[in-house]
């Protein structure tokens, strides 16, 4: 099924790229939706100032945009998660960090876990509030679906080889999985930190508030790179581009939305 999604996903991109005639100046980006809403900010100021270029993004999911770059299908993958072994052949350019955030309803008076917790609580070993202090309510824990850089962020960082139990309910994008703890009392989900807003808490680990500061220093553990793969070194205006998204004006857009520049 999986593999079914992914073709189609395929497909739809190059019908868009038929439909608008693809020219040395459509750049095509493909793939996480944690980096989408950030592509699009660099896509729309990079268009404003080369009108006569079209930036064209897609979402997918980070395993569809590697998969997408791999086969020139996009001129720009977008992964939110550290590549895996088989995917290193690509070209990696990190274009921003983004700390990983554990959201619970903002009337949940539980404020720090550990992450040994939160592992127990993803693995629906402990299914109640009232073992951290709090209500004597179910835990409802939300998820992002098999195949999402957020996910996988979360899997490595956070689960090491456990799993997910199978009662987690499984959202699309990091937006559906804050609406949901935003209107149920009893969730919890995790989400780039970028994305957080005041209809959500956000836990501190093991003590530790999600500050730049401490994304920068690293004491807050759960940080991941957000990454644009090529299939080959860029030129022309797909490195222009890049080039654009690494200067001070592509990075200040970024910090203005909660993530860490590069620099």
């Amino acid at each position: 099924m999986r593999r079914f999604i992914f073709v189609i996903f395929i497909l739809a991109i190059f019908a868009t790229g038929c439909a608008r005639g693809v020219s040395d100046k459509e750049i095509i980006l493909a793939g996480s939706t944690s980096i989408e809403p950030f592509a699009d900010k660099w896509a729309e100021v990079y268009m404003e100032k080369y009108p006569n270029t079209i930036i064209n993004v897609q979402g997918g999911g980070s395993s569809a945009g590697i998969q997408a770059a791999e086969s020139g299908v996009a001129d720009i993958g977008t992964c939110s998660r550290e590549l895996k072994p088989e995917e290193k052949d690509l070209n990696e350019i990190i274009v921003a960090y983004d700390g990983l955030a554990i959201i619970v309803n903002s009337t949940n008076k539980i404020d720090n876990l550990t992450i040994e917790q939160i592992k127990q609580i993803f693995a629906g070993q402990i299914r109640n509030w009232r073992e951290f202090g709090g209500k004597d309510k179910i835990i409802n824990v939300v998820t992002r679906e098999e195949g999402s850089g957020t996910r996988g962020a979360f899997q490595e960082l956070v689960m090491k080889k456990e799993r997910i139990f199978k009662g987690a309910i499984v959202q699309d994008s990091n937006g559906t999985v804050r609406e949901i703890v935003a209107n149920d009392p009893n969730a919890i989900g995790y989400i780039s930190l970028g994305l957080v807003n005041d209809k959500v808490k956000a836990l501190s680990l093991d003590g530790i508030t999600a500050t730049d500061e401490n994304i920068i220093t690293k004491r807050y553990s759960l940080v991941r790179p957000f990454l644009f793969v090529t299939k080959n070194i860029p030129t022309g205006g797909v490195k222009n581009f890049i080039d654009f998204v690494l200067s001070q004006e592509g990075q200040g857009l970024i910090r203005e939305e909660g993530l860490i520049p590069v620099n």
